[in-house]
């Protein structure tokens, strides 16, 4: 990554007091470059005030709006003030801020437009419910289908992404359990995607808004709402549309 590009890390929170201070620390540490945006998702705890204090830019919605409405402020934000590359990571601590520098790599190095982290790809040891493991194999298949390329993790936020992607994601990025439709929607539009391998640990307190109900749930919502964007119509505007603005 040359000196001139700038750097921004997104991290949407909804009530991770607990988390987002430490999750910021470990970014400044190892993305020292980079500047740092916590996105208050309307927590009633004191996720904005912790997050200041670490140091990171913090932008508090009015009300509790869900993971893809505050990852989109996120990107409105990128490019409006220019950025040129943008990596999301999560404020539970699940992601690790250490691999941050590698996604970016990967990124200029294989002339993506995204970069979307894996925990499949490589042998690492993770564990999940038999419920999601079954949910994320299906849409992975769906999508490896769809966009004609093997993918192996659809439902990871940690990614990394260029000027032309962030453009197109302050337009087209779904707000409800984003990441497997915006797989489906990348490759409509043109977009170079790739995955890299990532760890994902557990989170460092509380617990994961999603159940094993929940789970099924979200999984037959986002296959869903895959096959009625392929379906649409009129298709949406393309990368080049984007980049134009």
């Amino acid at each position: 990554m040359t000196v001139e590009m700038k750097l921004l890390v997104v991290i949407p929170a909804h009530n991770e007091e607990q988390n987002v201070g430490r999750v910021t620390a470990q970014v400044r540490e190892c993305v020292p470059q980079a500047d740092i945006l916590v996105v208050d998702d309307g927590s009633s705890d004191g996720t904005a005030r912790v997050a200041r204090k670490a140091g990171a830019f913090v932008v508090s919605l009015p009300l509790n709006l869900g993971i893809g409405a505050a990852v989109q402020t996120g990107y409105i934000l990128a490019r409006e003030m220019a950025y040129d590359i943008v990596v999301r990571i999560d404020a539970d601590g699940q992601h690790d801020p250490a691999e941050v520098p590698r996604l970016i790599s990967v990124l200029l190095e294989n002339d993506a437009d995204v970069i979307m982290g894996s925990r499949f790809i490589e042998d690492r040891e993770h564990s999940t419910s038999v419920a999601r493991g079954i949910g994320i194999r299906m849409l992975a298949a769906l999508l490896s289908l769809v966009t004609h390329q093997r993918v192996t993790d659809p439902t990871c936020g940690f990614q990394a992404a260029k000027r032309d992607a962030i453009a197109f994601y302050t337009d087209e990025y779904p707000h409800d359990y984003p990441e497997p439709e915006t797989r489906a929607l990348l490759h409509r539009a043109g977009f170079l995607v790739k995955e890299a391998p990532v760890s994902v640990h557990r989170r460092l307190e509380g617990q994961s808004s999603i159940t094993s109900l929940g789970s099924v749930y979200y999984m037959t919502k986002v296959t869903l709402a895959i096959i009625i964007a392929l379906l649409r119509k009129s298709p949406e505007r393309s990368r080049e549309d984007h980049a134009k603005g």
